[in-house]
């Protein structure tokens, strides 16, 4: 899906848990012989990666590389914000 929507160049970053090679935080350290199932693939695009997901975890939004904020304006003679859509 993301190759088709023009995204096949972006690196892959692994989503998962910190206590584990595995899925499962509850092998710690270097476990072998597992599969490594991934439970979704989302896309950061702003901030330029796509994530498989494997196990359970929150995660945050990726953000860009220069944030939107930078746009944003306030005209002081007329006190309206720019920027804004």
């Amino acid at each position: 899906m993301y190759s088709r929507q023009g995204f096949s160049n972006l690196p892959i970053c692994m989503a998962k848990t910190q206590y584990s090679f595995s899925h499962n935080a509850s092998e710690k350290g270097a476990p072998s012989g597992f599969k490594l199932p991934i439970r979704d693939v989302r896309a950061s695009i702003g901030a330029g990666f796509i994530y498989p997901l494997v196990g359970t975890m929150s995660t945050m939004p990726g953000l860009p590389t220069r944030p939107c904020f930078y746009d944003i304006d306030l005209d002081t003679a007329t006190g309206k914000v720019i920027g804004l859509s």
